[in-house]
């Protein structure tokens, strides 16, 4: 594991740098000097699929290529003897891969990461994922644990609530649903910070990172809300890897067993044919 004082300073400089990323405005990235951009879908601790989509990216001989990524914490992975659950090393290695490409690598909020910040409780067959995570930090770096969570949920903070490319493709963890679409406030997403309310159930944050529906009505209300005209997102699994949601979205997954992402040109116009091109789908991974 790494020393735990090092590790605080890796987290606490890529907290400031998720917030100092150029073309940053309140919660929104717009991604001007991009020529591609590579997203993929929620990791959960998927470490050897993230080693995967860092060959694919290939950023250091790609200087124009961008990386977006999502949903790192909570995953099935765990430390032998019941000492919790691993997913924090993937955040531990983002978030020096952030300080490695401080303009280029992106993390945006998921609602995993914003249930750490709130304590909302989330459960999958039968565990507790908060207390899960817990566990798992405090066996790799206890005495320093709540140190370094308290330093986590700093980062938290600091991501992005979504990215947006020139030709109009916006990368969003999930879609409001309907019935928070009315009362969704734009003024937030332009926000820097975020007041308690707009995490909680029905308020603006807590939409952009829990919706479901995938109606066309919904996401085309969605797109002239924030004036966009494609979509990919994460947040829900998806059998082969990824699915065309709707006639603007696409869904991708990053977790087993069809680990995907999807590189598309960030300048040129595109189409939902275009990113569906750009949909790449891993096999099992060990």
């Amino acid at each position: 594991m790494p020393d735990p004082e090092k590790l605080l300073k890796t987290i606490r400089r890529a907290t400031e740098l998720f917030r100092a990323t150029p073309g940053r405005a309140g919660g929104i990235i717009t991604l001007d000097s991009a020529t591609e951009v590579l997203v993929v879908g929620d990791l959960h601790g998927n470490i050897p699929a993230f080693r995967k989509i860092l060959d694919a990216a290939a950023l250091t001989t790609n200087p124009a290529r961008h990386l977006v990524l999502q949903e790192l914490v909570h995953g099935l992975r765990c430390y032998p003897d019941d000492g919790g659950d691993r997913s924090h090393q993937l955040v531990d290695v983002v978030a020096a891969l952030k300080c490695q490409y401080p303009d280029r690598v992106h993390l945006i909020l998921g609602n995993h990461e914003l249930s750490e910040m709130t304590g909302r409780m989330i459960g999958k067959n039968g565990m507790a994922l908060n207390a899960l995570f817990r566990q798992g930090i405090t066996t790799a770096y206890a005495p320093r644990d709540a140190e370094v969570y308290s330093a986590y949920l700093e980062m938290f903070a600091a991501l992005p609530i979504a990215v947006r490319t020139p030709n109009r493709v916006f990368l969003c963890h999930t879609i409001p649903d309907p019935v928070d679409l009315d009362n969704l406030d734009l003024e937030l997403l332009k926000a820097d910070t975020w007041p308690r309310e707009a995490m909680a159930r029905h308020g603006t944050i807590y939409a952009m990172t829990w919706g479901r529906n995938t109606a066309p009505e919904t996401i085309d209300q969605f797109a002239g809300m924030v004036d966009a005209d494609w979509f990919i997102t994460g947040h829900q699994p998806c059998d082969e890897g990824f699915r065309q949601a709707n006639h603007r979205q696409i869904i991708i997954d990053g977790t087993d067993p069809y680990p995907t992402y999807c590189l598309f040109p960030a300048r040129e116009p595109v189409s939902i044919e275009t990113l569906l091109k750009g949909v790449h789908v891993f096999g099992m991974l060990a």
